[in-house]
């Protein structure tokens, strides 16, 4: 089961300048739970970007595009391919980013975890568009602004049609 996991701006915006658009401490909670005993999958410049690495209590595999590179403390790959066959069978399979790497796990994906968080910010990384075509919502679920600081967002997950 491969999945992708990404919060977005009301434009698809995922990310500026290396970093997440915004911190909002449940929807890093849920990642955490979602991902933990799992793979997940990454773009070295997301890999860069982590305050601590390697992401603790999952198999953390870095994709590069550089054949001589090798990455500390992580799973180093060098295509889609390759970062699957580091995975044991069976296992949930998450894909954190960055945005090229979703835009080529997109056409394997099984399952889209997708925090829309109801607010634009600038951005200079964006997620595809979802084709509704391709996938339906399976479940939903809305969060309002809470305090002063409060973003509203809606956790939806989406599967792939058949």
């Amino acid at each position: 089961m491969i999945s992708i996991i990404v919060a977005v701006s009301e434009d698809w915006g995922i990310g500026k300048d290396n970093e997440l658009l915004w911190h909002i401490s449940e929807d890093l909670k849920r990642f955490k739970r979602l991902t933990s005993g799992n793979a997940v999958i990454m773009g070295k410049r997301t890999w860069e970007s982590l305050p601590k690495k390697p992401l603790a209590n999952r198999k953390n595999i870095v994709l590069t595009d550089n054949p001589h590179e090798t990455i500390d403390n992580a799973i180093t790959a060098y295509s889609i391919e390759d970062s699957l066959s580091k995975c044991t069978p069976g296992e949930e399979i998450f894909i954190i980013g960055g945005g090229s790497i979703y835009r080529q796990f997109m056409p394997i994906a099984d399952r889209l975890f997708i925090t829309h968080v109801h607010r634009k910010a600038p951005a200079d990384i964006y997620f595809p568009e979802i084709d509704m075509k391709i996938w339906e919502i399976s479940e939903e679920e809305e969060f309002e602004a809470i305090g002063s600081v409060g973003i509203p967002y809606t956790y939806t997950i989406y599967k792939r049609r058949k």
